[in-house]
């Protein structure tokens, strides 16, 4: 039987937006995603409430996959597996 829950702790590369409010964390995410190739994951750390709505819709429309959406008190965690 195989386990299709993604591992949090296994991602390429961390991008930390805490503080910054929107459009700023999709405009990080949109140069960090550059640097990487494909089938890579990338850690997102936000403190903006509007990343909940602005980072699936970056999935979608990039083609990406929101691996895993988290929210810890003030703090949205996202893993996204690059297209």
């Amino acid at each position: 039987m195989t386990d299709n829950t993604y591992d949090p702790c296994a991602f390429d590369t961390s991008l930390d937006t805490t503080g910054l409010y929107c459009p700023e964390p999709i405009m990080l995410m949109h140069n960090k995603v550059r640097d990487m190739t494909p089938g890579q994951v990338l850690k997102v750390i936000a403190t903006d409430p509007a990343t909940t709505r602005d980072v699936p819709k970056f999935c979608q429309f990039l083609g990406h996959q929101l691996l895993q959406q988290d929210e810890s008190g003030d703090h949205y965690v996202y893993f996204i597996r690059l297209a």
